[in-house]
């Protein structure tokens, strides 16, 4: 059975923000298998401040027949309920993902449901992580960033990794370099790429806010520039909207990249580049914008203790070849969530040495499709009342 490597219990009880020892007899209870190496089943909590009900399904990379990858609805700018987005994809289990551009504070920009940290799908880079201080979500715990994701690496093992842009524009007696790829908030002084991968949302969210602060006004020394086939089509001096052609490249720049970009005329031919630089140096085939809670069996110092909520949580074990996903109920009397701390202890306990937060609250949903049914449904109970749309998730694939 998947559970019997480290994923053993469905009933702990939590005290002082921290787990007591797993009760064995409670093991196994509910569990299905909906897959080659994958395992789903509920879990029963009983804390200091009350019930928590939640679910986890623990996925053996092992086995060649298993793997995990990126759900999103099509496009970066874009959101879908996880049900859908796993159904889509046809896998057979998810859970939510990433913070994303939620919300919008200034006036006239339509919010993007971007994702705050970096996406990669089947290999293929889709998009960077904004500056810290553009995020939406918590405060980041110390030694943290926007930039951290939870990933599969090219070698099948699961890990936590830190991918940051890098790229250029190079032309004739000029160059600049790229250090946004599909965001919703490029750095002050940056350049940013978008392709077809962005959608047809509009760009303008992309140049407001600075890097500490992300109510600032929107800036006035914008520059877009849109290339195809490696030669400026056009340049205007707002970010602009609508679909981006699969043979075409837009680039937008604010302030010194504004300044920069005013360089290039209709005509002029230009080489745009762009990457996700893994920091540890492990390429990946999968990657999504994640908080690390716990590295090396050691929680990150500085979790938080006291609010309760709605939790989608992801942990590694046994040097990346297990992966627990986990969501827990809150915000209602038969089920309280769990603190951030908690969070961790709870999958120290299933087994894992690192581990990460994602999107909580009303975010926080699992599909799951059991043998025998045609759909994955939603298993949780989300805080919301319904399912949020969300931009992105992850996924549980088999063969």
């Amino acid at each position: 059975m998947v559970a019997g490597r480290g994923a053993r219990l469905l009933a702990v009880v939590l005290t002082c923000g921290a787990l007591a020892s797993p009760i064995p007899a409670a093991a196994q209870d509910g569990e299905v298998v909906i897959g080659p190496g994958v395992s789903y089943r509920p879990l029963q909590l009983s804390t200091a401040h009350g019930p928590v009900l939640g679910h986890v399904v623990t996925v053996d990379l092992s086995d060649p027949n298993a793997k995990l990858g990126l759900l999103h609805p099509g496009s970066v700018a874009a959101k879908g309920e996880i049900a859908d987005q796993t159904n889509a994809a046809g896998a057979v289990a998810g859970v939510n993902g990433d913070f994303f551009n939620i919300s919008e504070e200034h006036p006239g920009v339509v919010p993007t449901s971007s994702s705050v940290g970096p996406e990669i799908a089947g290999g293929e880079a889709l998009k960077g992580a904004v500056p810290d201080g553009q995020r939406f979500g918590p405060a980041l715990p110390e030694g943290t960033s926007d930039e951290d994701v939870f990933a599969v690496g090219i070698d099948g093992r699961a890990r936590l990794s830190r991918l940051s842009v890098t790229g250029s524009a190079i032309w004739p007696g000029g160059a600049v370099d790229v250090e946004g790829l599909n965001q919703y908030a490029l750095p002050v002084d940056g350049v940013g790429a978008y392709t077809d991968d962005w959608g047809e949302v509009s760009r303008a969210r992309s140049v407001c806010g600075t890097d500490t602060d992300r109510s600032a006004p929107c800036s006035t020394a914008t520059e877009e520039v849109v290339i195809t086939d490696g030669v400026v089509r056009s340049e205007t001096d707002l970010p602009g909207a609508g679909p981006i052609p699969d043979d075409t490249v837009v680039l937008v720049g604010r302030e010194a990249g504004d300044a920069a970009l005013e360089a290039l005329d209709p005509g002029d031919p230009v080489r745009v580049s762009t990457a996700l630089l893994p920091a540890d140096g492990m390429p990946l085939s999968f990657a999504v914008g994640a908080t690390p809670i716990m590295r090396d069996g050691t929680p990150i110092p500085g979790l938080d203790t006291a609010e309760l909520a709605p939790r989608t949580a992801a942990g590694i074990g046994d040097d990346g070849r297990l992966v627990h996903l986990v969501v827990v109920d809150g915000r209602s009397p038969v089920s309280t969530g769990l603190n951030l701390a908690e969070t961790a202890g709870l999958l120290a306990d299933l087994g894992a040495t690192d581990a990460v937060n994602l999107d909580g609250g009303g975010s926080t949903t699992m599909a799951v499709r059991t043998p025998g049914t045609p759909l994955a449904t939603v298993r949780n109970a989300p805080s919301d009342g319904e399912q949020r749309p969300v931009a992105n998730g992850i996924g549980v694939f088999t063969r």
